[in-house]
């Protein structure tokens, strides 16, 4: 673990580490192999149980080659007590006399099950009496067999004793192959898979998906009354001291963030454990009268991709349900639920009461039922659908404010809560905007990881990378004066050298620890000061960091945009200023950090921007330049096999700027991998915290303020991940998926705004959490994102009809009619046209189509007193055969390759002809 966190800021090569840690002693079986296996055949599966324990050794798909989604490469190593394995067990018991809950679980102690006959369509049993302690109160007996042609896993509770027990906990621990310890990036997308819960009560599932993106997919389903109620990390133990109940001894670090329960009871964790948290789901339990018996149990199905998770869910008669825009509703945005399932509805609940209305409505496709919801009260809201047969189904929405509100919000938050200015301050961070800590509500001063307090790195610059990329489509002058001093006091010049060799080269810190410069007892003492994270001077003035390159671009950039489109707000200096500065931030990048600048950087889209203005600006020398540079490591990436490396063993950030100079030079099977990988680790799932929320469980340790190794929703990886995928989507408008991925990860934001302002870097997953994290920490990159994606989406769905995502939409007659309600509403996208409009400043009110003739008029925002002209873009990215081509009715003049369209004091309105 150690080793591989002083990869993200030192100087030791992650692959010299990898190769180091492979050199290791081959490992030798453990005693619950000595039986050896039992190998079964599924019309799915090729399945090995290990005899002695009957869990699983390999679950291999048919068609898919040697591919295990079990970590069946590790089974020897993992041979030992201790180590989790598909088909284990955990539990907590009580007796109906006793208060006390005590804790049980097959993969603590193993010792070989009394296996059982089985006739088909069983293919295994066992009694597990012999690996459970003897004074387990229920007798516990799995199987594994074939329900119409299906792999199920059932275990069945018996209470054995002469008094009720009480089910306060069970567990099915969900072994997958996430380990990617010890692997090369190529190892890990050849025979790893990430996997997600849908905790939705019994319609919930688990989906796995292999790290390539490429199918089959796993989904796991409810067998019977096994409802997912609640997802609970299986944590690591230390092998030093052995094993411990509810620990796995697989190693957990930056290369594994651990095995999950898929949890059916949970009243004794939230009575313990969790008891300070609201759950996802109410918590239950189940008592077993004397001699009673209970079945619970999972079966196993392929999806033959993971765009087809939600058509195989239908074939098995499962839920499906379809949000939009999504399951973050802002409180203005009329939402809709289509909901598929042979039952008809019973009733719908809404918890808390009050937070959410819903309404069933009609127009929905054949199977289809529809839902008109409307957020009412900020925060969690759970919706509780009862169908007739009794399966119940919660789908999870998080109410936001209006996104306009709550930019306005941040905005204000920023430039007075985190607005920092201190002439003394010994580290010249005055005036800045930084990291806050919301649980004390004040700035943080000093952190031991140095970049925190520093104003670098994701982490520390987050503040003030929010504060700009609020001002790109919400400009308030009063921010905007703020963030000018800011650039002049501390940006250029401190954070960023402005002369002598290092010019334009942006160092990793302001703040250090150097007791010998600081008065006596200047650093706090409840600090550790001891580890690589506590930079000294030296460490704090390198330029070698790549990472943080592109925040000052997108700085300085947003800048150019707003003195170049506005009149008066950007006065410090002209917008060449600010593009020059742009310009020679990303090639100093290449020139001065080139050991990470290898990889793909998080908000790498910027360069490829900066590019475009450049030559939109007619400065083709620079133009030149920079991309010449850029095609040096594109030319890298193409040439790889998964040409998103990162600093990291495994990322999730790169994939964002790889993509797009993988299309923007034409290596578009490069795109396709990359965008493939994308969607095998952010999934679709009716739950706003795991819609759209990429893969990340390592960042709350280096920008976090709860430092720990867990799950983050809609971590920054979320929304930079959804650029490529809302990309995409504008190019194949007919791929719906695209869009509520991309669109989940950019509306994922939005939950870490609190009602003050206050923006969090991601939402704790483990359920003793639930709750955002305590500072701002690395949250100006996911602001990035958000910023880059809002947009409003406009789509006739062969299905669920005209539906808008970031926006309300209404048909009358012949004419279809948006408003426009995302944050910056500067951007429309018409998929029935593949027609793109963009403003480079001014907003959109309106767009209005006349279905039968085709004609689109826009509506355009009135004059402010910074904004006489707007500048519209028009592009037709999607590719529709036979697409008509649109333009506007006027001949507006073109500046940039932007139309200028004077505004006046009411709406000014664009008519687009084709």
């Amino acid at each position: 673990m150690v080793l591989l966190v002083v990869l993200l800021f030192g100087s030791v090569t992650l692959w010299a580490v990898l190769a180091r840690q492979r050199q290791k002693e081959p490992a030798t079986p453990g005693p619950m192999l000595e039986q050896g296996y039992l190998d079964l055949d599924t019309p799915a599966f090729s399945l090995r149980l290990v005899r002695s324990s009957q869990t699983v050794a390999a679950l291999k798909p048919k068609g898919a080659g040697d591919f295990d989604f079990t970590p069946g490469d590790l089974l020897v190593e993992r041979s030992r007590d201790g180590y989790y394995h598909l088909g284990d067990v955990d539990l907590r018991l009580r007796s109906a006399t006793s208060g006390a809950w005590k804790s049980y679980s097959t993969a603590l102690a193993r010792k070989p099950v009394a296996a059982l006959p089985s006739m088909s369509p069983t293919l295994a049993a066992a009694d597990l009496a012999p690996t459970l302690p003897s004074d387990i109160p229920l007798q516990i007996t799995r199987t594994w067999t074939l329900e119409d042609g299906k792999l199920t896993l059932r275990f069945i509770l018996k209470n054995k004793t002469a008094e009720s027990v009480q089910i306060g906990a069970l567990g099915i621990p969900m072994i997958f192959n996430n380990v990617l310890n010890d692997r090369s990036l190529d190892q890990a997308h050849a025979i790893c898979s990430f996997y997600d819960p849908y905790i939705g009560e019994d319609a919930g599932y688990l989906q796995v998906t292999r790290l390539s993106g490429q199918g089959p997919a796993l989904l796991v389903l409810p067998e019977g009354k096994t409802p997912f109620e609640a997802y609970n990390p299986i944590l690591g133990a230390r092998r030093s001291t052995g094993a411990s109940i509810f620990r796995d001894l697989t190693p957990r670090g930056i290369t594994f963030e651990g095995f999950y329960d898929w949890m059916v009871h949970s009243v004794a964790y939230a009575e313990n454990e969790w008891k300070q948290v609201k759950p996802w789901n109410p918590p239950t339990q189940d008592t077993l009268a004397p001699g009673e018996s209970r079945t619970y149990g999972v079966t196993f199905v392929l999806a033959d991709s993971i765009r087809h998770i939600e058509k195989t869910l239908h074939e098995n008669h499962r839920p499906v349900a379809v949000g939009i825009p999504g399951y973050v509703l802002p409180m203005d945005t009329e939402g809709e639920l289509f909901l598929n399932y042979p039952e008809p509805v019973r009733f719908t609940i809404v918890e808390p009461a009050g937070t959410m209305t819903i309404k069933e409505e009609t127009g929905a496709a054949l199977g289809w039922k529809k839902y008109s919801l409307q957020g009412k009260a900020w925060g969690r809201a759970r919706l509780t659908v009862t169908y007739k047969d009794g399966l119940v189904q919660t789908i999870h929405y998080f109410v936001s404010k209006p996104e306009g509100r709550a930019m306005a919000d941040l905005g204000h938050f920023l430039a007075t809560k985190q607005w920092f200015v201190d002439p003394q301050d010994p580290f010249h961070r005055s005036p800045s905007f930084m990291t806050y800590d919301r649980e004390e509500n004040k700035i943080v001063m000093q952190d031991s990881r140095a970049w925190i307090a520093g104003l670098g790195d994701e982490g520390g610059g987050g503040a003030w990378i929010s504060a700009i990329m609020k001002q790109l489509g919400a400009p308030n002058q009063d921010e905007l004066n703020k963030f000018q001093q800011f650039v002049d006091g501390v940006l250029w010049g401190g954070l960023q050298y402005k002369d002598g060799p290092k010019k334009f080269g942006v160092r990793k810190s302001l703040f250090y620890y150097q007791p010998d410069q600081m008065p006596q007892g200047y650093y706090r003492k409840d600090f550790d000061w001891t580890s690589w994270t506590s930079w000294n001077k030296g460490d704090s003035e390198r330029v070698d960091r790549s990472y943080d390159y592109p925040h000052v671009v997108a700085a300085d950039w947003v800048l150019y945009r707003l003195a170049r489109n506005y009149n008066g707000l950007v006065t410090n200096h002209p917008w060449d200023w600010y593009l020059t500065n742009a310009y020679e931030t990303s090639v100093a990048m290449v020139k001065l950090a080139p050991g990470y600048a290898v990889f793909g950087q998080m908000e790498g889209d910027i360069f490829l921007q900066v590019l475009e203005d450049l030559r939109r600006e007619g400065w083709n020398p620079q133009a030149d330049d920079l991309e010449a540079k850029m095609r040096v490591r594109a030319n890298r990436w193409k040439d790889e096999a998964y040409p998103y490396g990162s600093e990291m063993p495994w990322d999730s950030t790169g994939q964002e700027e790889v993509y797009a100079w993988m299309k923007h030079f034409g290596f578009q099977e490069k795109a396709d991998v990359t965008l493939n990988a994308i969607l095998g680790y952010d999934p679709v799932i009716p739950h706003w915290g795991y819609n759209g929320s990429a893969r990340r469980y390592w960042d709350f340790i280096f920008a976090g303020k709860l430092r720990q190794l867990e799950r983050q929703l809609h971590h920054y990886g979320s929304s930079l991940n959804a650029i490529p995928l809302l990309a995409e989507f504008r190019e194949h408008p007919d791929d719906f998926y695209l869009l509520r991925v991309g669109y989940g990860g950019t509306m994922g934001t939005l939950t870490g705004i609190d009602q003050e302002g206050f923006l969090a870097p991601a939402f704790h997953a483990f359920p003793d959490l639930l709750r955002p994290d305590g500072i701002t920490g690395d949250d100006g990159t996911n602001l990035f994102g958000h910023a880059w994606n809002t947009a409003t989406y406009i789509v006739h769905h062969p299905d669920f009809g005209w539906v808008a995502f970031g926006g309300n939409i209404r048909v009358e007659g012949e004419t279809v009619k948006v408003t426009p309600l995302d944050s910056f509403r500067m951007r429309m996208y018409l998929a029935s046209t593949g027609l793109w409009l963009t403003l480079d400043a001014g907003q959109f009110e309106a767009l209005e189509l006349d279905e039968k003739t085709g004609a689109i008029r826009v509506g355009l925002a009135p004059a402010t007193q910074y904004l006489q002209v707007a500048r519209l873009r028009i592009e037709q990215p999607g590719k529709i055969e036979g697409a008509k081509i649109y333009q506007p009715a006027k001949s507006w003049k073109q500046e940039r390759s932007a139309y200028v369209v004077p505004l006046g004091a009411a709406t000014t309105w664009v008519e687009l002809t084709h």
